[in-house]
């Protein structure tokens, strides 16, 4: 039979190892196929002369070398899971047998390569501080108004509002719904967000349902993160894509793996606000039992004071002056009843006198002040002839300087007032002034 040969003599046909392996190298390299498959594998390190990498797909990997020229030249930056589609040739390495795939071009794919944008703006937003933990604000407890801006029709709306329903009823929920898939999404979400806030809310959800990498791509978008790290109350969001992080949940204020979890994230469970309320009642009871203890001993040495334990203490002092003042008075009507009625009389009589001298001494003051007071009065002036004159303000001319031709003069004399008025005025060393 064709192909079978004894063991004892080799056939005059069979190739050596070396001639195979040629034939093999030959055939290999005899022509140049397009592959594309996911990176699992990389090996970039300085000194090397080549990249390393390793593509596979559900069944099988395939090691590649791309010469570093090629690959500094092709612009992609290999990483472990991006789609890449490469171009080369197989090669193979004769005297250990081991193939590779000698890559001359490379390119990201599908995935591959919004990944590597998304990646990119990571980089470059994370280097502007949106994603650093200090920026992120803390997530109200119970915040009275809940912002939500989602699909209208999706499951996550839904989801959202039983969660706060069932968890925390009482607050306001204010739903902006807005598209959260194409190519104008994005914008829409800003929309909603702004809308939200300006109503009021405290905190705002961005949720969405799962969907592929491409589906979510909007809440990969620059100007909504800018949108989110600038929004005036805090962002949870609930983007149901695991392991993926979107943008949109780097920048946040909170990450929630689902809507339902960023729900449960802005609103007490019913447990959660039992146990407050627990702790805020015994600390409550805590302090009034403590305020009625300290009262209670605050009165307990109160009782103990004397005037307390006896009523009178509080008139002690005040019957000591009356005993005394008693006393003194009992002494002195004791002395003026041992007098004789003469001796009393001498002493009334004493009394009227002295009253008497006081009176005289007094009324001789006031009269010696009325007799200044008239040599004063400008009337005692008027009456032995002079006149006072007012201008239309009231005031007293003492100088022509304040009178003006054809101005309102009063004069007072000794028996009433004479009204003028100025026609002329004349100096100091004139006989008489004009007047009319």
């Amino acid at each position: 039979m064709s192909g079978l040969h004894s063991a004892d003599a080799p056939s005059s046909d069979a190739l050596g190892v070396s001639e195979a392996m040629g034939l093999a190298k030959t055939a290999l390299e005899s022509f140049t196929v397009k592959i594309v498959g996911e990176v699992s594998e990389v090996s970039v390190k300085p000194g090397y002369k080549a990249a390393y990498f390793t593509i596979k797909d559900s069944k099988s990997a395939l090691p590649c070398m791309m010469w570093n020229n090629r690959y500094a030249a092709s612009g992609v930056r290999l990483q472990v899971g991006m789609l890449v589609e490469v171009v080369g040739r197989f090669t193979l390495y004769v005297a250990k047998g081991r193939m590779n795939f000698d890559v001359s071009h490379i390119q990201a794919a599908g995935q591959g390569d919004l990944r590597i944008r998304v990646a990119n703006l990571a980089r470059k937003l994370e280097a502007e501080g949106l994603m650093a933990r200090e920026r992120k604000r803390p997530i109200p407890k119970y915040p009275e108004r809940i912002g939500v801006v989602t699909s209208p029709r999706g499951a996550a709306v839904h989801d959202v509002m039983r969660t706060l329903r069932r968890r925390f009823p009482i607050a306001d929920v204010l739903v902006a719904g807005v598209p959260v898939e194409g190519e104008r999404a994005a914008s829409y979400i800003i929309q909603g967000i702004g809308a939200v806030a300006s109503a009021g809310a405290e905190v705002v959800l961005v949720v969405r349902g799962g969907g592929s990498y491409e589906d979510l791509m909007p809440f990969n978008d620059e100007q909504l993160a800018r949108a989110i790290a600038s929004c005036p109350v805090p962002i949870v969001t609930g983007i149901g894509h695991e392991p993926d992080n979107s943008i949109a949940d780097m920048v946040s204020d909170f990450r929630a793996s689902t809507p339902t979890a960023a729900a449960e994230t802005v609103s007490p469970s019913g447990e959660y606000l039992k146990n407050a309320f627990d702790i805020r009642s015994k600390a409550l009871s805590d302090r009034v039992s403590s305020r009625i203890e300290f009262a209670a001993a605050h009165l307990a040495r109160v009782e103990t004071r004397p005037v307390f334990l006896d009523s009178m203490q509080l008139f002690a002092g005040d019957a000591l002056s009356i005993d005394h003042f008693e006393n003194r008075l009992r002494i002195g009507l004791g002395k003026v009843a041992s007098r004789s009625e003469r001796e009393v009389e001498v002493a009334e009589n004493a009394i009227f006198r002295q009253g008497g001298n006081l009176l005289d001494r007094r009324e001789r003051e006031v009269a010696l002040a009325a007799a200044r007071l008239n040599d004063l009065s400008p009337l005692s002036v008027i009456a032995r002839g002079y006149s006072i004159t007012r201008n239309a303000a009231g005031s007293i001319v003492r100088s022509i300087a304040q009178v003006e031709p054809g101005e309102r003069l009063e004069v007072s004399v000794s028996d009433g007032i004479v009204e003028c008025e100025t026609v002329g005025i004349a100096g100091s060393d004139a006989r008489k002034a004009a007047v009319g």
